[in-house]
């Protein structure tokens, strides 16, 4: 019997926790994975208490299974320990698919899963046309690729932050869970953990954000920010920015938007005074609701706003704050 004919007709999606609280990544990955009308499975690796802590959050989905991964060598993430671990559960699952948030974390350690199983992925998913054919995009989103893989099954995918929405998930009765002593040799760790990717001391993950207010060109000058500041203060939203204005520093990089910053998936993302160029919109367009305001009522902004004003945001955005305040 070859090893394919033991594969079975399963999704199986990593679930990421730090310290036992969830990503809200994750929930897009389960989005996607539903999406393909297969039975789904749900993994999520850490240590007992971590895992014990999101159980619960996770069999809240319509899920086959929600499976705790465990070891104590998986407390801190290393590359090295999540490869083992997850190549691990997933020779043990034989599922079809295994799908990823694109995550910093996943960007690390996904692609050393597909070497230990060797087999194919494709990472940065926006769309799944069905459940072999996989949509990313290139030249920063300006064509969008179809993407077939070969080779023997699993296929690992991870979907870009943003393309699928987390309140799209299918919500069950309880799915079972159970834990799973993880197959993690510690001598094979050739890291140490230490504190998760930040570009600064103060930097925020803008993707885990419910509310954003980001600043274009429109913004005119570096003073002109702590209005934008005020507003975002008001509404309880992070603030972020168009490339421009974090290339002047007038914000630090960490806070950029866009197909070289941050893909974000927010409730809500106000844009004042940005035009709409296709390098930022890749960044922000899986919004569930996007409002800009521009004083050009040409912007290209506009085609993919739901709410827009044409107008000047100096006017606008200071009675948004006094109205907000009372």
């Amino acid at each position: 019997m070859s090893p394919d004919s033991l594969v079975q007709p399963l999704v199986l999606v990593v679930a990421e926790q730090k310290d036992g609280v969830l990503n809200r990544a994750s929930w897009e990955a389960i989005a996607a994975a539903q999406s393909l009308g297969l039975p789904v499975k749900i993994v999520v690796p850490g240590s007992k208490a971590h895992c014990d802590a999101v159980l619960q959050e996770l069999a809240a989905a319509d899920v086959a299974e929600v499976i705790a991964l465990e070891h104590d060598a998986l407390a801190g993430y290393t590359a090295d320990g999540f490869a083992q671990a997850l190549a691990g559960i997933a020779t043990a699952e034989a599922p079809s698919r295994v799908v990823f948030a694109h995550t910093y974390q996943t960007r690390d350690y996904a692609p050393r899963v597909a070497a230990r199983l060797d087999r194919a992925i494709v990472t940065d998913v926006v769309a799944f046309k069905d459940a072999s054919t996989f949509v990313r995009q290139m030249f920063q989103g300006k064509v969008s690729a179809d993407v077939v893989l070969d080779g023997p099954t699993p296929h690992l995918v991870t979907v870009q932050i943003g393309a699928f929405r987390a309140d799209a998930v299918k919500r069950g009765a309880g799915a079972p869970a159970r834990a799973v002593a993880a197959a993690v040799d510690p001598s094979q760790i050739r890291q140490t953990a230490e504190a998760p990717f930040r570009e600064a001391k103060q930097a925020v993950d803008l993707s885990q954000a419910e509310r954003i207010v980001s600043v274009g060109r429109g913004i005119k000058a570096p003073e002109n920010i702590e209005l934008a500041k005020q507003l975002a203060a008001a509404m309880h939203a992070e603030i972020s920015a168009s490339r421009p204005i974090c290339d002047a520093g007038w914000l630090p990089m960490e806070r950029q938007v866009g197909s070289s910053g941050q893909t974000v998936a927010p409730k809500l993302y106000l844009a004042l005074g940005i035009s709409g160029a296709i390098q930022h919109v890749v960044g922000m367009k899986g919004a569930k609701t996007i409002v800009a305001i521009n004083k050009d009522p040409e912007a290209p902004i506009f085609e993919i706003a739901d709410y827009g004003i044409a107008g000047d945001l100096f006017e606008i955005v200071p009675a948004m704050i006094d109205a907000l305040k009372s």
